[in-house]
C-alpha cells in the first residue's frame, strides 16, 4: 500500500492545483481530523482538490493503483467514512462556490460546501434550500443520503429539490446527471449515498423564506407520555407548514434545562411554523399546551439563525454513535420503552430524537428517487453523544440494547445518514425495492466498487 500511495502522490504532484498533505507534512493532524471523534485514522495522502480537474486526477490515480479512497466534503459522516487508513482522502473543502439565480429561484453550489455556506448565499436574496439542522454539516453527504431537516414537510427532502449533479465517476469522466442526461444516475444520486462518484456541483431549487416562527418548551417526567400520545394523533392531519418534534433526554445544565428538571427525563419540544404568523401562533400554542410545558418560548427568527441553533449541541471532536429506524405508529409500549431507557443513559448529552416526516416528503413517489421508504412517518434516532474514549463501550451498549428492544415495533428501513459504520447488513433493508436497480446503476458507473467507503451498494 505504501508503494501505491507513493505512486498516487507522484502522479498528482506533476499537475495538481490544490494541496497535497502527507503524514510528515505540517498540517497533517488538522487534515485528518473529522467531526466524529470516535475515528482517528491515518491516510497516506490527503488531496485538497481546488477544481474539477483535481478531482478527476485524484480519482484516476486512485483507480489506477487500487488504493482505498475516502471522499470528504464536511467530514460529518457519523460512520467515519470521511477518513481511511493508509489510503487517499479526496477532500472537496476548497470547492465551495455558490451561484444564486434569484429570478429562477435556483442555485449551483460546489461539492465541498457546508450547509451554512449555502444558507448564507441564498438568504442574501431571501431564498432557502431545504437541508439539515447543523450548519457545519457538509451539504454533499447530506443530500446524497436524502437530507432531512426543518423544511422537509413543506418542501420535501434535500434530494427532492436537486435538479442536477455534476460528478466524477470511477473512470475519471465528468458527467452531468439530471432528468434528461444520465437519468438512471440522477435517480440513484437522490438518496443512494456516495456510491456512484464524487459530486463536484449541485443544481437545486430554492424557496422564498427569510423568517420562521419557532416555539420551544420542556415537558418533564410523567407528562411526557400524554404529550407523545397527543403528538401521534395530531401529526397525521397537521398542515405541511408545521414541523413538531422532540428530543428525549435527561435534563442537564448544558441544554438550558431548568434546575428543577435536571436529572429527570425531559422532552424538549420544537415546533416550527413557516407561513402566516397568526395561524402559526395558534398551531404552536396548541402543540405547547398539549401537556404541561415549562420554559415556553415562541419567537420569530431569521432562517439563518434557525439553521445554527443546534450547532453547539453537536460540536466537532465529540464521540457520536447512532441507531435509527421508522415506525408506522407510535404505540404506548414504545413510548414507555423510550422514557424508561432514559433512566440508564450513560451520557446526559445523548438523546432520542423523534420526528414526523409526512408532508411534501411523503408525496414523492417511491420510484421517483432512490431514497428509502417514505411510508412510515415516525422516525426514531437514538443519538449517542459523549466525550471520553473510556465511555465508548457503555454508550454503544446502551444504544444497541435500546434499538434491539424497539426493533420488533419498527418497519424495515433506515435513513442512511443516521447509520453507524457497523450497519452494512442493513443497507439492503434501507433500499428494499430499489436495491436491484441501485446495484445495476452501480455496476455501470463503478464496477470495481472504488467508492465503497459509504453505506455500500456493491456492483453485481
Amino acid at each position: 500500500m505504501q508503494k501505491a500511495i507513493q505512486s498516487v502522490y507522484e502522479t498528482l504532484s506533476r499537475n495538481f492545483n490544490g494541496l497535497l498533505i502527507r503524514p510528515h507534512d505540517t498540517g497533517y493532524d488538522d487534515a485528518t481530523r473529522i467531526w466524529n471523534g470516535m475515528f482517528v485514522r491515518r491516510p497516506g495522502l490527503v488531496a485538497y482538490c481546488r477544481d474539477v480537474n483535481d478531482v478527476q486526477a485524484a480519482v484516476r490515480a486512485s483507480a489506477a493503483t487500487g488504493v482505498i479512497t475516502a471522499v470528504r466534503c464536511g467530514g460529518h459522516s457519523l460512520a467515519g467514512f470521511s477518513l481511511c487508513d493508509n489510503g487517499l482522502v479526496i477532500d472537496l473543502s476548497l470547492i465551495r462556490h455558490v451561484q444564486v439565480d434569484p429570478t429562477l429561484r435556483k442555485v449551483r453550489f460546489g461539492g465541498g460546501c457546508l450547509l451554512g455556506t449555502v444558507d448564507t448565499a441564498t438568504q442574501e436574496v431571501g431564498l432557502a434550500f431545504p437541508a439539515g439542522v447543523v450548519s457545519h454539516t457538509g451539504a454533499g453527504g447530506l443530500i446524497l443520503g436524502g437530507g432531512t431537516g426543518w423544511l422537509n414537510r413543506l418542501h420535501g427532502l434535500s434530494c427532492d429539490n436537486v435538479e442536477g449533479f455534476s460528478l466524477v465517476v470511477a473512470d475519471g469522466s465528468l458527467l452531468r446527471a439530471n432528468a434528461n442526461e444520465n437519468a438512471d444516475l440522477y435517480w440513484a444520486l437522490r438518496g443512494g449515498g456516495g456510491n456512484f462518484g464524487v459530486v463536484t456541483e449541485f443544481e437545486a431549487r430554492l424557496h422564498p423564506l427569510t423568517s420562521v416562527l419557532l416555539g420551544r418548551g420542556i415537558c418533564v417526567g410523567h407528562e411526557i407520555t400524554p404529550l407523545l400520545r397527543n403528538w401521534r394523533e395530531f401529526m397525521p392531519e397537521a398542515p405541511d407548514n408545521l414541523r413538531w418534534g422532540f428530543s428525549l433526554q435527561i435534563g442537564n445544565e448544558a441544554r438550558n434545562i431548568p434546575p428543577e428538571a435536571r436529572g429527570l427525563p425531559v422532552a424538549s419540544a420544537s415546533v416550527l411554523w413557516v407561513g402566516n404568523t397568526d395561524k402559526g401562533i395558534r398551531f404552536i400554542n396548541q402543540a405547547l399546551t398539549a401537556a404541561a410545558h415549562s420554559v415556553v418560548k415562541i419567537e420569530e427568527m431569521s432562517f439563518l439563525r434557525l439553521q445554527t441553533l443546534a450547532d453547539s449541541d453537536f460540536p466537532h471532536g465529540r464521540r457520536y454513535y447512532t441507531k435509527s429506524g421508522y415506525l408506522e405508529s407510535l404505540e404506548d409500549r414504545v413510548i414507555e420503552m423510550l422514557v424508561a431507557a432514559l433512566a440508564t443513559v450513560p451520557s446526559h448529552a445523548s438523546e432520542i430524537e423523534l420526528t414526523y416526516l409526512g408532508g411534501a416528503a411523503r408525496r414523492v413517489g417511491p420510484e421517483e428517487t432512490a431514497f428509502g421508504s417514505r411510508d412510515a412517518p415516525f422516525v426514531i434516532n437514538i443519538l449517542g453523544n459523549w466525550s471520553e474514549p473510556a465511555e465508548d463501550a457503555a454508550n454503544i451498549v446502551w444504544i444497541r440494547n435500546l434499538f434491539a428492544q424497539l426493533r420488533p415495533a419498527m418497519v424495515p428501513g433506515a435513513y442512511v445518514n443516521f447509520m453507524s459504520g457497523d450497519e452494512q447488513d442493513r443497507v439492503p433493508e434501507v433500499y428494499r425495492k430499489q436495491w436491484d436497480r441501485l446495484r445495476a446503476v452501480k455496476t455501470i458507473y463503478d464496477p470495481r466498487n472504488l467508492f465503497r467507503l459509504n453505506q455500500n451498494i456493491p456492483p453485481h
